[in-house]
């Protein structure tokens, strides 16, 4: 692999629906920096407690180590984590997400045809298990709620679907009401572009459409949402470079949308009364020195939209990006080491003091203080041990 060039140095169901399966809700003995056992039992929480949610992969099908969801503490002043429960008995619960309210969290699962749905114990943080529903696909990989809270948008990766499903008042899933089929011709790469691929779902901020980047067949399409039915209405695409992910900027009409295969970002302008995407400008992930094998993951966005964060899987790195405050157009600042191997996950946490990157391969979340005037990145030397990261949610602290 080649040289890291500008990097910091610095510290830091099984078959179908597991009807009747019971999830699992055990203290976790957790592990410090050497493996040594920990014990952590649940505690109570302030009102200003933050709560922190890893979904991961388990089975031996992804080479992975997880063994179900794990909650976390964290000190609203230092950041720091505490582990509160392993919710077990759980395949691949990979993507998680948090209702508006914070009383429910919904995860789809890796390889498998459904998603759950789980109640927030809104004093402890503790978890506890809902209902299961299919999805009308397999692989589900990333989801989205409706601005009304009724419907959760689900990505079918490995079936090239978006399934629309309702969310009872309770918090409970329900059966998919509409399954949109993408379309398109294939995109060059035979390996990682057979056939469709969503990789993810975003509302856009009006809430009329959702923007599917689908990494098979390098586009990323536009639907027009009906708010009333949860009907999905192909309107547009636009063609890409394996698209993964996307994200607008808060308040300028701009869609970044992170390209996998090429590890590349590209800004476009948003038409938001027709749905419609335009390219502005394409920029590498990627030192300009390095020669090694590289995708790109995750994009996230500081408040304002001032800065933009984008994760490489092999570069094993963060690329920093500043915006143009008019023109949403990015200038690179950068690249910090992510202090482990293959980043699939970067966040903010609620106060957006604190960015985490989930290195998926070397069982480690990596905190990093984020400057607001710089957009720099600071390691803490806050390591989490947690197998097999994939995603984090939150809850609390606002």
């Amino acid at each position: 692999m080649g040289s890291m060039r500008n990097l910091d140095s610095g510290g830091l169901s099984r078959r179908a629906l597991l009807q009747g399966a019971a999830a699992l809700a055990v203290p976790f003995a957790g592990r410090g920096p050497a493996g040594q056992a920990q014990a952590a039992a649940p505690q109570a929480a302030g009102p200003r407690a933050v709560f922190a949610y890893v979904g991961c992969y388990t089975t031996a099908q992804r080479q992975a180590r997880g063994d179900g969801i794990h909650t976390y503490r964290i000190e609203p002043q230092t950041g720091a984590w505490s582990h509160l429960q392993r919710l077990g008995e759980l395949v691949n619960p990979s993507l998680l997400i948090t209702s508006r309210d914070e009383r429910f969290l919904y995860s789809v699962h890796g390889d498998e045809p459904y998603a759950s749905s789980f109640t927030i114990d809104r004093k402890t943080g503790h978890l506890s298990l809902l209902n299961q529903a299919p999805t009308g696909g397999r692989n589900g990989v990333h989801q989205a709620i409706d601005s009304s809270g009724r419907f959760l948008v689900v990505a079918n990766y490995g079936t090239g679907t978006v399934a629309v499903m309702p969310i009872a008042p309770d918090g409970k899933l329900e059966a998919f009401v509409d399954l949109a089929e993408l379309h398109g011709a294939p995109g060059p790469n035979r390996t990682e572009q057979a056939s469709s691929h969503p990789h993810q779902v975003v509302f856009d901020p009006s809430g009329r459409f959702v923007l599917v980047p689908d990494k098979g067949l390098d586009r990323v399409f536009v639907f027009q949402f009906d708010a009333a039915s949860g009907k999905l209405r192909p309107t547009g695409q636009r063609s890409g470079s394996g698209p993964r992910h996307l994200a607008f900027h808060p308040s300028l009409a701009v869609v970044w949308v992170l390209n996998e295969i090429n590890s590349t970002v590209t800004t476009y302008s948003w038409d938001a009364e027709h749905g419609a995407l335009r390219p502005l400008q394409v920029l590498p992930t990627l030192a300009p020195d390095y020669t090694g094998d590289s995708t790109a993951a995750e994009i996230a966005v500081s408040p304002g939209g001032r800065f933009v964060y984008c994760s490489n899987r092999g570069h094993d790195s963060v690329a920093l990006y500043a915006a143009d405050p008019k023109t949403g157009l990015l200038a690179s600042n950068g690249w910090v080491s992510t202090q482990g191997h293959s980043p699939r996950f970067i966040c903010f946490d609620p106060s957006h003091r604190f960015l985490y990157a989930a290195n998926e391969q070397s069982d480690t979340i990596v905190c990093y203080r984020t400057d607001a005037a710089s957009g720099r990145l600071t390691p803490t030397g806050q390591v989490i041990s947690n197998a097999s990261p994939v995603t984090v949610a939150f809850a609390g602290g606002a």
